[in-house]
């Protein structure tokens, strides 16, 4: 099963890619511009096909794909019959719409992923309370195994500092946390210090310092490692799932959809601080489950939630990809589709400024000014991606430990 996952994962990367570019496609066609070729990979060709004007085809390295418009910029070389469908003599509007389609196309996706998911099984809960709550506390002891922790008594450090079950932790040190998960883990990385928990009790707001125990964990390795505890456990959460009706479905998938993109705007402004840790763990050092993965990692999860029957997770984990490739996309540098936008919404902004100083337009920009820039991003985004590639076969994340 797992290997069912593996492979209906990638594919489902693949249908995302595809539809992205499928989504340019459709929109520059219905603008009168002229696709050449329309590709899911990048490199040597393992299979493609002429039809109306356009190549369609398969690449051999599955990391990304392009729809590949005439007259993209003015300096794209073109033949008598692509001149007058290029993509640069036609109005800034259209050129904006063709670029934004591929984000909306997977914005689309990743939304009737959700709707399909929360209309046929239990979902995420979108109106659920998720703020982290002390269900119990406890002593904190070293860990035996990757399963068991040694006996201990008395009360741990939040019992010390007067945490009590029920309190709604709302910060630590001043940041703001939306699970257990992230306290715990804030938490591991600060043996023997002094957090500052804010938490939220009978309505009103207190800070309750707590210093942190030091105790023995265990690597995904085996490998043994000191980390922080303060003896606190998670309150289930009340209706932390739930299936909606085919109506209700629409407004609950809105609003969930609404939070997994602020997820994705938060890791993509994240994405740059985690690329050293991800270097890191090529070479041996611990994996952060929060980190940047490749087609490989987020497949290889996909086999992983699939072997458990997760199909929730599973769909949920895809519609999240798609975010994160609308999002990504918009980032307003070449030669992602938001630097291409940017270079259009320039140019009609600096149009608008000569007309009212009585100037004539100033014509298209010329891209060549752009391509170090674009070289170098590309080259680095090729860079980053091979290093994450490495370290999903070296030192995977794994979904369950």
């Amino acid at each position: 099963m797992a290997a069912v996952g593996v492979l209906l994962f990638a594919l489902g990367i693949a249908a995302t890619i595809a539809l992205h570019e499928a989504g340019h496609m459709i929109a520059a066609r219905s603008c009168g511009m002229h696709v050449r070729r329309f590709f899911v990979g990048f490199g040597p060709p393992i299979w493609q096909l002429r039809r109306g004007g356009t190549t369609y085809g398969v690449a051999a390295l599955p990391f990304g794909g392009f729809c590949d418009i005439a007259g993209m910029t003015p300096q794209d070389p073109l033949t008598a019959e692509e001149r007058p469908r290029a993509m640069y003599r036609k109005p800034w509007w259209q050129r904006v719409i063709v670029m934004v389609a591929g984000v909306v196309v997977n914005l689309f996706l990743g939304f009737m992923i959700i709707y399909c998911t929360a209309a046929t099984a239990a979902v995420p809960n979108p109106y659920a309370d998720f703020t982290p709550t002390v269900g119990k506390v406890s002593c904190t002891s070293d860990q035996v195994d990757h399963d068991t922790l040694s006996p201990c008594e008395g009360t741990g450090p939040a019992g010390k500092a007067g945490i009590m079950s029920g309190d709604r932790i709302l910060a630590v040190d001043g940041h703001p946390v939306r699970a257990f998960t992230e306290i715990r883990a804030y938490v591991q990385e600060r043996p023997g210090a002094t957090i500052a928990l804010k938490v939220e009790r009978d309505g009103a707001e207190i800070d309750v310092p707590v210093v942190v125990d030091t105790v023995v964990r265990l690597d995904p390795s085996g490998q043994r490692y000191e980390a922080g505890a303060i003896g606190v456990s998670s309150r289930p959460v009340a209706d932390a799932t739930k299936r909606f009706g085919p109506l209700e479905a629409v407004p609950a998938s809105l609003r969930l959809s609404a939070q997994m993109l602020g997820s994705t705007v938060e890791g993509i402004a994240s994405f740059p601080a985690k690329i050293p840790g991800v270097v890191a763990s090529v070479f041996g050092a611990q994996r952060d489950e929060a980190g940047p993965v490749s087609v490989i990692g987020a497949s290889r999860a996909g086999g992983e939630l699939a072997e458990r029957n997760m199909w929730v997770a599973f769909w949920m984990m895809l519609a999240s990809l798609n975010f994160f490739l609308a999002l990504f996309n918009l980032v307003p540098l070449p030669p992602l589709d938001g630097g291409h936008i940017a270079v259009i919404v320039y140019e009609k902004l600096r149009d608008g400024v000569r007309r009212a100083r009585g100037l004539a337009p100033g014509g298209a920009v010329d891209y060549r000014r752009l391509m170090p820039l674009t070289y170098a991003l590309a080259a680095a985004l090729l860079i980053v991606g091979a290093i994450v590639m490495v370290a999903d076969v070296v030192n995977p994340v794994r979904v369950f430990g």
